[in-house]
C-alpha cells in the first residue's frame, strides 16, 4: 500500500511511540491526522512539525464514537495506538478496560465505516504474561497478569474479527518493551528506563522494584514505529499478527547498572517491594517480522541507552523541583475503584 500523498489517522498521536509513528508518515510524504486526547500524549511531542501543512492534530477521545467516525473519514489507513497503561490497570482497570476495548471497538467501526486500506492495531506483549518457554513466538499460550494486558488481547480479537468477516483489513503488531526519546518519566505514566536515567542524572538511588530479575525485551523507539508504518503498508501482513522485538533478553538490574555507567555516576540501586502481577519473563522471537520484511530491529540496547540519556541529559528537567516521586512507586497513589477495596475487606 503507497502511504505518500494519502491521508493516515494515528489514534495516540501524541503519545510516546504515536509521535514517532507521526514522524516516519510525515517523513513518506503521508496526510497524517494525530488524534490524541492529551490524558496522555502532549502537544510538545508534535511541536517540531509546527507549521506542516500535512500535520492535523485533533483532539478527541476514542471513546467519543461520532467524533472517530469524523476524523477517520477518508484515510486510507488507521494506525491504532490510543491506549491506558499497565500500572493505571492497577488501580483503575474499568477506565483502562474502556479506553483498550470499548474504544478500539470504536476505532475499528470507524476505520470500516470509512473503508480504510488497511487497519493497523498495536497490541502488547503484556497479552502475553510471564513467559514459561522463550523466545516467544506469535502464536504462544496468552496469560496476561493484569487488566491491561487482557484488555489488550480483547483488542487483538476483535481486529482479527473485522478482519475475518470482510469488514476491514487489518493487522495486529505487538511491540515489545520500547524506549527512547520522549518517553514518560512522570507518575503513573512512568516507565522504568527514562525513570533510571532521571534517578542517575539527578545523582539517586536507581529505584528496582522486587529482585531485578524480571527480563524484557527492549527496542528503540525509531525502529518500533518505523516497524509499524512498514507492517501496515505491506499486504503481505493482513491478517497476521507480528513481534516487534530485538529478540534479545535483558534483567531489569542489569538495565539499571547500564544505565549507571553510561550516565557516569556511582550510584546504588534500591530495591522496593515487587510491582503487582509483574511480568516475570519476557523475550521474543522476530522471525515472523523478518521473514515478511527482509530484516529485523537491530539498534543494540548499548546505542539506543546512549541516544535515549543524550536526549533526557539535553532536556529533561534535572533541575526541576520536587524529584522525590521517583524514589517511590509510581501506581499505588493512584486513587482505586470502590469494589477493589470491597473486595479487600477482611471477612
Amino acid at each position: 500500500m503507497e502511504l505518500h500523498g494519502v491521508k493516515i489517522a494515528v489514534t495516540g498521536g501524541a503519545g510516546f511511540i504515536g509521535s514517532h509513528v507521526v514522524d516516519v508518515l510525515l517523513a513518506r510524504g503521508s496526510e497524517v491526522v494525530a488524534i490524541d486526547d492529551f490524558s496522555t500524549g502532549t502537544r510538545e511531542n508534535l511541536a517540531h512539525h509546527d507549521g506542516n501543512a500535512r500535520l492535523h492534530v485533533e483532539e478527541a477521545s476514542v471513546l467519543d464514537e461520532p467524533a472517530m467516525h469524523r476524523l477517520v473519514r477518508g484515510a486510507a489507513c488507521v494506525l491504532h495506538l490510543a491506549t491506558r497503561s499497565v500500572r493505571v490497570s492497577l488501580k483503575r482497570p474499568t477506565a483502562v478496560h474502556e479506553v483498550n476495548t470499548t474504544g478500539t471497538l470504536n476505532v475499528l467501526k470507524a476505520a470500516a465505516a470509512a473503508r480504510a486500506k488497511r487497519f493497523l492495531y498495536c497490541s502488547s506483549s503484556e497479552v502475553i504474561g510471564t513467559a514459561n518457554v522463550v523466545p516467544i513466538t506469535e502464536d504462544y499460550a496468552f496469560r496476561p497478569e493484569t487488566i491491561y494486558g487482557a484488555s489488550k488481547l480483547a483488542g487483538e480479537y476483535y481486529a482479527q474479527v473485522f478482519n475475518r468477516s470482510g469488514w476491514l483489513p487489518t493487522v495486529i503488531a505487538r511491540p515489545f518493551n520500547t524506549y527512547g526519546p520522549r518517553e514518560y518519566f512522570e507518575g503513573s505514566k512512568g516507565e522504568v528506563i527514562p525513570r533510571f536515567i532521571m534517578q542517575a542524572l539527578s545523582g539517586r538511588a536507581l529505584t528496582v522494584y522486587g529482585d531485578g530479575l524480571q527480563t524484557r525485551d527492549f527496542i528503540y523507539v525509531s525502529e518500533t514505529a518505523d516497524y509499524l508504518v512498514r507492517l501496515a503498508g505491506h499486504a503481505g501482513a493482513v491478517g497476521a499478527t507480528f513481534n516487534v522485538c530485538r529478540g534479545e533478553e535483558i534483567a531489569i538490574r542489569d538495565v539499571a547498572a547500564r544505565i549507571a555507567e553510561l550516565v557516569g555516576v556511582d550510584v546504588p540501586i534500591r530495591h522496593l517491594p515487587a510491582r503487582p502481577s509483574d511480568v516475570l519473563r519476557l523475550y521474543g522471537s522476530n522471525d515472523r517480522l523478518s521473514r515478511l520484511l527482509g530484516d529485523a530491529p537491530s539498534v543494540s540496547m548499548r546505542a539506543g541507552l546512549a541516544r535515549t540519556i543524550d536526549w533526557f541529559r539535553s532536556r529533561a528537567p534535572v533541575a526541576m523541583q520536587g524529584l522525590g516521586f521517583l524514589d517511590a512507586d509510581n501506581w499505588s497513589a493512584q486513587e482505586g475503584e470502590a469494589w477493589m477495596e470491597r473486595a479487600a475487606a477482611p471477612d
